[in-house]
């Protein structure tokens, strides 16, 4: 008897005519996106049957979506066909989740193999060999310029990423019992994360869980005094309540709060306090993961020697925590079942690889470059409505821009006129309340950029007509 020395996994993804079906989809993939171009409006003979389809859903969901946006499954980079027919240009790109667009030939490839995979979802009892890949690659990106990150541990959601970062922290920590977070800040929306997120409405006829205390962030119109408010205030706290916190909680760029970056002097003098009390420094990265000039926002703000958690998500599709050697968990702490489809896994590893390979990162990356050009268009648009646009805000691959007054219903009517128009975006902030974008960093080119800042140009100019009439 001969000796196995392949594995027949291995023979499956190299016969030929796995491979021949691959190129035949990828090929027709392509071919059927060339009629995707630009947005189009919705065909008159889809209108009634979509529409109700919307209604029925928004019943059984227990509230309507906030866009009728219901895909048919099929797009063309940042362009996503709905099953009305309609062709939107999605800037927001599920805030952040779609980073490669719309049926882009990487992450179909990664379907196609994940296709031919044993398993659908991948959990504690079964993990394969690209769980391990990516938990690897994560970790050595986390620490090519200093950080000393050992672990990390992969999971489904955002959420769970920051819950258990939470976990990690009050269990090295016990029995210190508080939290302290950023104004403004978002966390995310289970039990615990919504006592974290500064915003009272998620809270509503919830128990209270954790306590949190909040710090004001960083101002760029008065760094130094900024700063020095919110040393003072955290040397306060820590002072009240001595030995009882477990957690700095840091948004490096305000997600949710309306893309406000930090800065890193004011990150700095926080984390000094922190350590000195003992208290555990996470990074909430799941919005700002590979979207700013490094694949993650410490390093970016060079602070990959003062972090102790970092959480990541949404363009990775699947989640994780990464955590160093000082923070290991005690057996039980965290397990789970449902790690993450190996659909989403397959697809990280090629996302997180391929933004590296094509120079989304460095000072002058594409993520830098997209940034600029967008800004540019956007300010442009400003300039010839003038007193409609301030701003633009945010950095890297995160756009933010307030309209007219800034007022909420401002930020809500430019979203939801713009989405009629074409253009996808959603809002941000709450004074001012912005509307923001979250450009699919994988796919996007400057073309794209200027389809989206035309049809800006031409909604905020029928707003301020409407405005000065």
């Amino acid at each position: 008897m001969t000796k196995q020395t392949q594995l027949l996994a291995d023979k499956l993804k190299q016969d030929p005519r796995l491979a021949e079906a691959k190129r035949l989809i990828l090929e027709t993939v392509a071919e059927h996106q060339e009629t995707i171009q630009s947005v189009r409006p919705a065909n008159p003979d889809l209108v009634q049957s979509y529409e109700e389809m919307l209604e029925k859903f928004g019943t059984l969901r227990n509230g309507t979506l906030f866009f009728p946006y219901l895909s048919s499954g099929f797009g063309n980079g940042p362009f996503v066909e709905l099953a009305d027919g309609s062709v939107k240009l999605d800037m927001i790109t599920g805030i952040g989740v779609h980073g490669y667009g719309h049926s882009h030939p990487l992450l179909v490839e990664a379907a196609i193999d994940t296709a031919v995979s044993d398993t659908v979802m991948q959990g504690n009892l079964q993990q394969n060999p690209e769980s391990y890949r990516l938990t690897d690659l994560l970790v050595k990106t986390a620490n090519e310029s200093g950080a000393d990150f050992k672990h990390c541990f992969l999971t489904t959601s955002g959420a769970m990423a920051n819950e258990n970062s939470l976990k990690i922290a009050f269990q090295k920590n016990h029995p210190a019992n508080r939290v302290i977070a950023f104004s403004h800040c978002f966390a995310g929306r289970t039990l615990a994360l919504a006592q974290v997120t500064d915003k009272a409405a998620y809270r509503v006829g919830l128990p209270d869980t954790i306590a949190v205390d909040y710090l004001p962030f960083f101002d760029h119109k008065d760094p130094q005094r900024s700063t020095e408010v919110a040393v003072n205030h955290l040397k306060y706290l820590v002072k009240r309540h001595p030995g009882k916190y477990a957690a700095l909680w840091m948004e490096l760029i305000q997600g949710e709060g309306g893309y406000y970056p930090g800065d890193k002097a004011f990150f700095e003098a926080l984390i000094t306090v922190a350590k000195e009390n003992n208290i555990c420094v996470i990074a909430d990265e799941v919005q700002t993961f590979c979207r700013t000039t490094r694949p993650y926002a410490f390093q970016h703000f060079e602070l990959d020697k003062l972090v102790d958690v970092v959480t990541i998500g949404k363009i990775s599709q699947v989640c994780a925590t990464l955590f160093t050697d000082e923070y290991k968990f005690k057996p039980g702490l965290i397990s789970q079942t449902f790690t993450g489809s190996t659909m989403a896994i397959n697809a990280a590893n090629a996302i997180v690889g391929d933004l590296i390979e094509q120079g989304n990162f460095g000072p002058n990356g594409r993520n830098q470059q997209l940034h600029d050009y967008f800004v540019a268009g956007i300010k442009a648009v400003g300039q010839k409505y003038p007193g409609t646009i301030a701003g633009p805000h945010g950095m890297g691959g995160m756009v933010a821009l307030t309209p007219f007054d800034g007022k909420p219903e401002d930020s809500k009517e430019l979203a939801c006129r713009l989405f009629d128009a074409g253009l996808m975006s959603f809002m941000a902030g709450g004074s001012p309340a912005r509307v923001r974008f979250l450009m699919p960093i994988g796919c996007v080119t400057n073309d794209h950029l200027d389809q989206a800042c035309q049809i800006l140009e031409r909604v905020i100019g029928e707003m301020a007509a409407e405005r000065n009439a």
